[in-house]
C-alpha cells in the first residue's frame, strides 16, 4: 500500500527546499516559487520569534520586526507543519555541511556548552570524532535546530511526527551524521533521546546538560545517525520516509547545488541507537 501523506485533520507536512538542485529524484510535488519561499520562511521566523518570546527564550530586541532571522535559515532545509490555509504551525531546520567543515564553522561551536571552560575542548573532541566518521562514511555532517511548535499543537502526536519526520528527510536526502542543540523546554530534549538521539560522550564520559544564558533554558547537546533510529520507530520513519516522496516541496530561487558526496564506497554504516 502506498503511504498516506501526513494529515492531521487540516495540517500537513510542507518542505522548504534551498534550491531545485537539492531536491532528490522521486520528490512528485515540487514548486520552484521563490516568492512562496519568501512567504513561508517570513511566515516560519515569526512563529519561532512568538514562540521563543513567549517561552522567555529571546528577548523582544532579538527579533527583526516580529521575525526571528538567523543567517543559518538561508541555504537550509525546513520541515514545516501548515493547516489548510498553509499557516505555519510547527518548524525544524534541516542544514547540512559537507563533511570536511571545521568545527569552528558549526553553529553548535558558538554554544554556551562550547565557550565552558571545562567542557569546550571536550564537545569540540567529541563533533569532530564525529566529523570523521562522516568523512568515512562518505555523508554530510548535519545540524539540526530552530524547532517551534505553536501550542494549539504541543503535546500532540505532531511534535514526535516532526521529530520522526527528521530522520525520515535525513534518509531521503542520502543520510547524514548530525548534532543538535535542543532546549530542555516541553520536553524536547526527551523526545528527541527517545527516538534516537544519543548524548555526546569524550574518553567514556557524557557530556552535561546545561544552561544556555541566551535562550534562557537548559541545553542538551545530542548526536544522531540517519540511518540508526530507535528500533520501535525504524518501520515508523521508513513509512514517513516515503511519504515525504509525495508532500509538496517549494524551492528558493536559483540552482546553487546540495553538497554531494565524493562516489561512495561499500562501507558497513556502524550500529548506534538506542534500543
Amino acid at each position: 500500500m502506498v503511504p498516506k501523506p501526513f494529515d492531521a485533520g487540516a495540517r500537513s507536512f510542507l518542505l522548504l527546499a534551498p534550491s531545485r538542485r537539492a531536491v532528490p529524484s522521486g520528490y512528485e510535488m515540487v514548486d520552484s516559487d521563490p516568492s512562496r519561499h519568501q512567504r513561508l520562511m517570513a511566515e516560519m521566523q515569526r512563529l519561532r520569534g512568538r514562540i521563543y518570546l513567549e517561552d522567555g527564550a529571546i528577548a523582544p530586541d532579538q527579533l527583526s520586526g516580529s521575525r526571528h532571522q538567523l543567517e543559518v535559515d538561508e541555504g537550509s532545509w525546513h520541515l514545516l507543519i501548515v493547516d489548510s490555509d498553509e499557516r505555519v504551525r510547527g518548524c525544524a531546520r534541516y542544514r547540512e555541511y559537507p563533511n570536511t567543515a571545521s568545527y569552528g564553522r558549526l553553529t553548535v561551536a558558538r554554544s554556551a556548552l562550547a565557550r565552558c571552560r571545562d567542557h569546550g575542548l571536550r564537545l569540540k573532541k567529541s563533533v569532530n570524532a564525529e566529523l570523521e566518521l562522516a568523512r568515512r562514511l562518505n555523508l554530510p555532517y548535519v545540524e539540526l535546530g530552530g524547532w517551534a511548535l505553536d501550542s494549539s499543537i504541543r503535546g500532540t502526536l505532531d511534535a514526535l511526527r516532526m521529530a520522526m519526520s527528521t530522520y525520515a528527510l535525513s534518509q531521503s536526502l542520502g543520510g547524514g551524521v548530525g548534532v543538535s542543540t535542543v532546549t530542555q523546554r516541553h520536553s524536547s530534549s526527551s523526545i528527541l533521546r527517545r527516538l534516537g538521539g544519543r548524548v555526546f560522550e569524550c574518553d567514556g564520559d557524557e557530556l552535561p546538560p546545561y544552561y544556555d544564558p541566551e535562550y534562557r533554558c537548559g541545553m542538551e547537546v545530542l548526536k544522531f545517525y540517519s540511518w540508526s533510529p530507535n528500533p520501535r520507530y525504524k518501520d515508523r520513519v521508513v513509512t514517513m520516509k516515503h511519504s515525504l516522496r509525495r508532500t509538496p516541496v517549494v524551492c528558493a530561487g536559483g540552482l546553487r547545488p546540495a553538497w554531494q558526496p565524493p562516489a561512495p564506497r561499500q562501507l558497513a554504516l556502524p550500529v548506534a541507537g538506542p534500543s
